[in-house]
């Protein structure tokens, strides 16, 4: 009876084994890279939720690309309830290190008020950021787009958010130091102001 009890128990801790994913035995840092290409593929196929689900722990661990992606997933309520607040979040720490996609969405939400204060100047000078990495006909798109941000600025507020751009330089996120991103809060003015 005993032997067949062990036997059970370890019969059963065998097939809980062989349930966790081989990943799992990996590093964290392997880890954290498999879930990122395993979430970009997953975005890639349109499966939203997963990608959220699978990008969340690279994000969190300063990866700009997971973090532009989570941006896109708040933004639009893909794969994840609609939040700007954590679109925001996302965008301005792809945007801080230098990810032309979170620097183009983040230039959105500032155009649109969405998760951050409506800013014309830094919708500008973030939009800028992304059209100069882009390439071919989404350079063209993106440099169309900041313009037409600008017709809706001072020609002092246009100066100003180039002048913003040529001064701005990327953050890269260091794993376990503290967050240092370009902050505007709605209940306080932004450095431009």
């Amino acid at each position: 009876m005993r032997l067949a009890k062990v036997l059970a128990a370890s019969a059963l801790l065998a097939l809980f084994a062989a349930q966790i994913p081989a990943e799992a035995h990996r590093s964290p840092v392997r880890l954290e890279s498999v879930q990122l290409k395993r979430g970009l593929a997953a975005f890639g196929r349109r499966d939203y939720t997963s990608a959220g689900l699978l990008l969340r722990a690279p994000a969190e661990g300063g990866n700009a690309a997971a973090q532009a992606v989570l941006c896109f997933l708040y933004a639009y309520g893909r794969g994840v309830p609609q939040s700007f607040d954590e679109a925001a979040f996302w965008c301005r720490r792809s945007a801080s290190q230098g990810n032309p996609q979170g620097q183009y969405l983040l230039g959105l939400l500032y155009n649109a008020g969405h998760g951050v204060p409506e800013n014309y100047v830094q919708a500008y000078k973030w939009l800028n950021l992304a059209a100069t990495q882009a390439s071919g006909p989404k350079k063209d798109f993106s440099y169309r787009l900041r313009d037409s941000v600008a017709m809706k600025m001072s020609p002092r507020q246009v100066a100003k958010a180039q002048a913003l751009s040529v001064a701005w330089r990327p953050i890269p996120e260091v794993p376990g130091a503290p967050l240092i991103i370009e902050f505007c809060a709605p209940d306080r003015h932004c450095p431009d102001e």
